[in-house]
């Protein structure tokens, strides 16, 4: 008894240095007081429903044919109209006033109608970016002989997964929606290896071979037919400061990736004034900080390997 008495005092106890470190704090690491924000479950759940029409019958639901299909997209697109519409009404709420702890009903009606339109026009999108997703497994298919069909591809490859999550996040980036578009490619890195910022522009026939570890920043424009293998960065050279020393945003800070162009292992490019011309390659573990003229090959020295003698292997 003595010990489950010392126990609860304990807890309690801790209970109130945690609380106190919210009193402590100057907010950065917590949101109490405020309007809701939106949720990374939800959002979750909304990419799962979008995923389920973008690819019908391969997820959740199955037999699935053209006789009852239309019920289940109308069923799913409701669904998204109104779940979209309260995360974007948050995420718009919070951006004019992150910290507010007026009463969080005020003006919510204007944020719901703003985040009404903004999902409306995302969802009239769908039917294109279906489209481009079709572009993007043919490209795999047609660019990965182990692939047995495109069935395989769109069950498996993780490439896949993550430039379905990057296209829809993209979307939302131009709609300018808040937040959104940053958890949808943060629960995407998470879940395949990929890091794609939802700002980078990707045309369309875009393939990522093994997919694990590429990094594709904010500013980074790539064009239609381009393929990736795993490790690939397209970064920032550096990261310009103002007079005050703050970080200078909103500029190009990653580089240019032109048409047909093919990207190998662990190569790192570099730079918003890079640009990697057509139908170039770039071979394994290159870094590259400078433009490249379209139709080149660009590749680092074979390194020279060294053999000698294992003398323990051969005492043992």
């Amino acid at each position: 008894m003595a010990t489950d008495i010392r126990r609860k005092e304990s807890l309690s106890d801790l209970t109130d240095r945690i609380v106190d470190s919210y009193r402590d704090c100057d907010g950065a690491t917590h949101h109490l007081g405020h309007c809701p924000l939106p949720s990374s479950a939800e959002i979750a759940a909304v990419v799962a429903d979008l995923k389920e029409l973008i690819f019908p019958g391969y997820r959740r639901r199955q037999n699935l044919h053209m006789g009852n299909v239309t019920y289940f997209v109308g069923e799913l697109v409701d669904g998204l109209h109104d779940r979209l519409t309260r995360q974007i009404a948050r995420c718009l709420r919070h951006e004019e006033d992150p910290y507010a702890e007026s009463e969080c009903q005020t003006r919510m009606h204007d944020f719901e109608m703003e985040g009404q339109r903004r999902t409306i026009e995302f969802l009239e999108y769908l039917p294109e970016l279906r489209e481009v997703l079709a572009s993007d497994v043919q490209a795999a298919y047609d660019g990965d002989p182990a692939a047995s069909g495109t069935d395989e591809i769109v069950f498996c490859y993780p490439g896949l997964e993550a430039i379905a999550s990057h296209r829809i996040a993209h979307k939302l980036y131009d709609l300018r929606v808040p937040l959104i578009p940053r958890i949808i490619s943060e629960q995407s890195h998470l879940l395949t290896g990929v890091d794609i910022h939802p700002g980078a522009r990707i045309g369309p026939s875009f393939f990522i071979d093994h997919a694990t570890g590429v990094v594709v920043g904010e500013t980074c424009e790539i064009a239609d037919h381009v393929k990736l293998y795993q490790g690939v960065t397209l970064g920032a050279l550096s990261f310009p400061k103002d007079e005050n020393g703050a970080l200078v945003r909103n500029t190009k800070r990653h580089p240019t990736i032109e048409s047909g162009v093919v990207i190998y292992a662990n190569a790192t490019v570099l730079g918003g004034d890079t640009v990697v011309g057509a139908n170039s390659v770039i071979g394994a573990s290159v870094s590259l900080m400078k433009s490249v003229p379209a139709n080149t090959v660009v590749t680092i020295e074979r390194p020279q390997l060294r053999f000698r003698e294992n003398l323990v292997a051969a005492a043992g």
